[in-house]
């Protein structure tokens, strides 16, 4: 446990300081580590002899599920290290993993980073030629696919050894046979902290997808500011709704959770349920929970307060949670959940850890072992500007960098910071208020407004269920805040509500702020779930003057008596 003890001792700290915001900041730091495996060297070390739970998988609310042990999870994941090297896996070889929440993952997760081969997660999502994109621009030379995807690999014709799970098939390697491998892993060689482990794709919302490189310490021991943050405790039994191949699934399905060695809880639901999702909640005595905004919008529809949760902690992430949601889950669960700040590129930055004052809208302040500044494009600090961090006071839990993009990478890291491309409002009191990407935020008769704020403002509207806000041309002002809306369920999209949207904006926004367009329309996402303002405001950009409105559209003046 040599390799590991900087880890624990920064990990427990913030065990003991959980609830103390003002020590953990200023006496946490970042352990120095020269060879360091987290799996080899923390896992199987905090797993041998632990049957506590680590894991634990259900598909049918009606059963127990699978739940396995920290010694089971060490156990398995040293056969299947064995059994992929005995197919030529080696370290530094790029893998592809393509599974849904089955316990492959975690044991192949477990298992590449003992042998020191560098993982690609991918959703299931993926088209065929996504697949194609990511194998070749990752240069992948395995890939692991879960049986019902394995058509989106057919067309490949670049060398590729082929993993199969689930339903065996032709030319494809069955890995239920890892199982039969020897139990006992020796590693060849050993691993520098600073050897790449991982690749993400980020999900593009503003641009492509660039390829995100962490190492065996910024993610592993970067998440320590993720697990302080949610609030994790051992024996914790940890749900985190989100889908795999994506970096918050390392965050809280993986790392964090695992960091306080606490059990990791997923229910895989064929359709998501808000009323199941809370049944599984109260089922299963779920103790932490988090969800993105997407999810709780759709769990504040139910009577919450009619589900006795055992909850302790509950954090929204993945995009900033609007601040009408967060009222109802207190008002229902006497409970608030708690919002935070990261990045794929990144862990946990900016949150609101346990037994913190919270100020509304705010996302929080900067974690353990997170400097953070707002620059402005002068690189010059200032109160309200983009979310930057300090390299002379580099985190562990940044990346490395962008995978064969060095242009991509000096861009992010110039002038002495990591760039985040988030723009936030820092308070007199040090709490940290989201304003939107720095793609988002435009000007309207010279003032400067935040999506985020607007779109907020329009969910607390009954009929409203999601919100994008992006500028649309006009003559006077140079733009005015346009806002494409889904509409919930029971209501009707058309003129009268409509006309009820732009005074219900009247009511709540100042002059400067108050939506003028609006267009009833589906949401362009990313697969990731997040919506593409990106792509909205393109089509206001190249819209045609006529027609003069577009299906769906009205603008305010279309309701002269609002005037």
């Amino acid at each position: 446990m040599t390799a590991a003890k900087g880890f624990l001792e920064a990990r427990d700290l913030l065990f003991r300081h959980r609830t103390d915001y003002d020590r953990a900041y200023s006496e946490f730091c970042w352990p120095a580590l020269d060879e360091f495996n987290w799996a080899l060297d923390y896992f199987d070390a905090i797993a041998r002899n632990n049957d506590n739970p680590a894991l634990w998988i259900v598909d049918d609310p009606a059963t127990e599920g699978l739940r396995l042990s920290y010694a089971q999870m060490s156990e398995r994941s040293s056969r299947m290290a064995n059994f992929l090297r005995g197919v030529g896996v080696g370290r530094g070889d790029r893998l592809l993993l393509m599974l849904p929440n089955r316990v492959e993952l975690w044991d192949v997760m477990l298992a590449a980073m003992k042998l020191g081969a560098i993982v690609l997660p991918a959703t299931t999502q993926l088209s065929a030629d996504d697949v194609r994109d990511r194998v070749q621009i990752g240069g992948a030379k395995f890939v692991v696919v879960d049986s019902t995807e394995l058509e989106k690999f057919e067309s490949l014709d670049v060398p590729l050894t082929r993993f199969s799970v689930g339903t065996p098939r032709d030319g494809w390697i069955d890995l239920a046979a890892a199982y039969d491998a020897a139990p006992q892993f020796t590693p060849e060689g050993v691993t520098r902290a600073t050897d790449p482990l991982l690749l993400y794709f980020t999900s593009g919302t503003t641009s492509k997808p660039k390829l995100v490189e962490h190492t065996h310490q910024s993610y592993p021991v970067g998440h320590l500011s993720t697990m302080y943050w949610i609030g994790l405790q051992p024996n914790d039994i940890h749900w985190n709704i989100s889908s795999p191949g994506w970096a918050k699934h390392a965050w809280s399905c993986f790392y964090a959770p695992w960091n306080a060695q606490a059990c990791v809880f997923v229910y895989n639901f064929a359709r998501f349920v808000p009323k199941e999702t809370l049944d599984v909640l109260v089922r299963f005595n779920v103790t932490t929970l988090c969800a993105p905004p997407t999810v709780w919008r759709m769990l504040v529809q139910e009577p919450l307060a009619d589900y006795p949760v055992k909850l302790r902690e509950i954090v929204g992430a993945g995009e900033p949670l609007n601040p009408e949601i967060i009222e109802r889950v207190r008002h229902a669960w006497g409970m608030t959940i708690r919002d935070g700040f990261g990045q794929t590129e990144t862990t946990c930055q900016i949150g609101n850890p346990p037994g913190q004052p919270l100020v509304p809208g705010s996302m929080g302040r900067p974690l353990p072992g997170y400097a953070v500044e707002l620059l402005d494009a002068d690189d010059q600090p200032v109160t309200e500007g983009e979310i930057s961090l300090p390299l002379a006071d580099r985190p562990l839990g940044l990346m490395a960098g962008y995978a064969n993009n060095a242009n991509a990478t000096a861009q992010a890291m110039r002038n002495g910071f990591y760039r985040t491309s988030d723009v936030a409002l820092r308070r007199d009191d040090g709490y940290y208020v989201y304003v939107g990407r720095a793609d988002d935020v435009f000007k309207s008769s010279d003032y400067r407004l935040s999506p985020f704020e607007l779109e907020s403002v329009l969910i607390e509207h009954a009929a409203i269920g999601e919100a994008a806000v992006v500028p649309s041309a006009d003559a006077l002002r140079l733009s005015v805040p346009k806002a494409f809306v889904t509409v919930r369920q029971g209501y009707e999209a058309g003129p009268e509500l409509a006309r009820a949207v732009f005074a219900f904006s009247r009511e709540k926004l100042a002059p400067y702020k108050r939506i003028r367009r609006l267009q009833f329309s589906e949401l362009p996402k990313t697969i990731s779930g997040k919506i593409r303002r990106v792509e909205l405001r393109r089509r206001e950009m190249e819209r045609e003057a006529e027609p003069a409105r577009l299906p769906g559209e009205y603008w305010e003046e279309d309701f002269p008596d609002l005037r």
